[in-house]
């Protein structure tokens, strides 16, 4: 081993042991909050580091074979200098017999890239898994769906709302990030993947326009080549029933690889097909969005998100109104709370500045060693799903005196008990890339939820506090109130989950909607029916 490449593999090890403390999220999940996608940063640095040390000793090899060149070099360029000279014949003699051998089998490339290799093993499994790429993949979609994003905005790095010819800036970044020839296949190979044709087709054929585009450029980093793209667009596009443009796309594919027996078959087979049957002649393949079973009012659901936070005023309802609340609580008599009623069935509240900034990092940094992917009730049983990604954790009131003055002030607000076991303890949530909660219910709506549990009834209002700001999306979407709620730092929403006569409020349905761009973390108290008898009397109207 050549000491270029000792010194690389020594630093590497130095560099992994100093960084061993600092370990990323489980794999697997690392997309499912934005927390946990930060501390993948930190791996990613390390490498950086060991292919810096790589870049060094590769650099410190360059340099040994250039000047070995250039010291050949001058000497045929010398034509004054005879092969006569007996020292010139047996450097000559030499060089032809030892020296370029050396050179050519020279082990220090190979030990420079095992260095890098050995560093990479070892950080490995500290790095994202494959189903984090194809969770935020799949994010990527959310957001395109969602939001109406245009995909080739996308892959500039552009946020655009696309409604037939009426384009819509969502956000504009500072920085542009824009997508390569090889991201976009990548989330196009995963929709392929699971049949998902309506998404594989734009992201593909963006990814076959840039790779049009810099063909003959080859990166080191990519997996695919225009041929892969090709490959699997022209499949796609038979799928989907337009045999015509696979037929075209498969043809192209032949022009750069003309050798390959099965591309060449679907040739012919296409072609076969648009010989035996004309209506295959589609100018374009009309590709039905993947229907969602579980998501009866998708529509409503995506139009309330793009709004990105809406409400009425209280000028257009008078009923609505703002207010310094004490609710006759000695506890709020010096600081009274900033009260916003935003909706009045179902009965919904907003109070402003409910946390200050150091409580909601408090809270933030305490619930965040404890982050787990957030489940659902799926009859007895708790099970992460795809409508639901963040992680979240639960915090007891006694793991800091902050959450004990949190409580204080929940109950305070609302006249409600908020301790154990008429209140669960505090759960805080952290979204991923895209992270969202489709439409449901906090609620129990089965005799068998988890929920009763606790033997303190069933959830009978929620409290959301909003712990951090984002720069779009992340509302709180109220479907069949027709209300989108932004998210405002520091404030907390309140709304009753169940009527006075104990029967669920079907218009408290709600969603969070996907993050677009920022870290959304809140924390919700659920409190429960036992231990407010007397603080909201039951009734036997249902309409109450």
């Amino acid at each position: 081993m050549g000491p270029a490449a000792r010194l690389a593999a020594v630093l590497a090890l130095l560099a992994l042991r100093a960084g061993e403390p600092a370990r990323a999220a489980a794999r697997g999940d690392t997309f499912s909050a934005l927390t946990s996608v930060a501390r993948a940063l930190a791996p990613e640095r390390r490498l950086l580091g060991l292919l810096r040390r790589y870049l060094r000793g590769e650099e410190a090899r360059l340099r040994d074979l250039t000047r070995f060149y250039d010291k050949v070099l001058s000497l045929h360029e010398d034509s004054a200098i005879p092969v006569s000279n007996p020292l010139l014949a047996f450097t000559l003699i030499k060089r032809l017999q030892s020296d370029w051998r050396n050179v050519v089998h020279s082990l220090e490339a190979s030990e420079n890239i095992q260095a890098l290799k050995d560093g990479y093993e070892k950080v490995e499994q500290d790095l994202p898994a494959f189903e984090d790429l194809e969770g935020a993949a799949r994010a990527l979609m959310r957001l395109q769906d969602v939001y109406l994003l245009n995909v080739k905005g996308l892959a500039r790095g552009v946020f655009q709302r696309v409604t037939g010819s009426v384009v819509t800036d969502l956000y504009s970044p500072r920085r542009l990030f824009s997508l390569t020839a090889d991201d976009c296949f990548q989330v196009g190979k995963v929709a392929y993947d699971m049949g998902d044709y309506y998404h594989a087709i734009p992201w593909l054929e963006e990814a076959v326009s840039l790779f049009r585009g810099s063909y003959g450029d080859w990166n080191t980093e990519d997996e695919a080549s225009l041929e892969d793209a090709l490959d699997y667009l022209a499949f796609a596009y038979f799928q989907a029933g337009n045999v015509s443009h696979a037929l075209s796309l498969s043809q192209e594919f032949l022009l750069y690889n003309p050798d390959n027996r099965r591309m060449a078959r679907n040739v012919l087979k296409y072609e076969k097909l648009l010989a035996d049957g004309p209506n295959h002649m589609v100018a374009e393949a009309v590709i039905q969005r993947p229907n969602v079973p579980h998501l009866q009012t998708r529509d409503t659901y995506e139009g309330l998100c793009q709004t990105l936070g809406s409400q009425p005023t209280h000028y257009q309802v008078p009923s609505l109104y703002c207010s310094y609340e004490t609710n006759s609580s000695p506890y709020l008599l010096l600081q009274p709370v900033r009260k916003e009623v935003i909706h009045l069935d179902p009965y919904m509240i907003l109070f402003h500045d409910f946390v200050s900034d150091s409580e909601a990092q408090k809270i933030r940094e305490l619930a965040e060693p404890w982050l787990q992917r957030s489940v659902v009730a799926s009859g007895e049983k708790q099970l992460p799903v795809e409508y639901r990604i963040s992680k979240s954790a639960w915090l007891k009131d006694t793991a800091d005196p902050v959450l004990l003055t949190l409580d204080r002030r929940i109950a305070a607000v609302t006249g409600l008990d908020v301790k154990p076991p008429y209140a669960e303890y505090l759960q805080v949530v952290n979204y991923g890339i895209g992270g969202h909660y489709e439409p449901h219910f906090d609620h129990a709506t089965s005799p068998t939820s988890p929920l009763y549990r606790m033997k303190s009834g069933n959830r009978i209002a929620t409290f959301m506090i909003y712990l951090s700001s984002v720069e779009a999306g992340g509302a709180t979407a109220f479907i069949y109130a027709n209300l989108s709620v932004p998210v405002v730092k520091n404030a907390a929403l309140f709304w009753w989950n169940l009527h006075r006569s104990g029967e669920g409020d079907g218009d408290t349905l709600h969603a969070g909607c996907p993050v677009l761009i920022g870290d959304k973390w809140v924390a919700n108290k659920w409190i429960h029916e036992h231990g407010q008898e007397f603080r909201r009397p039951c009734s036997s109207s249902p309409e109450d």
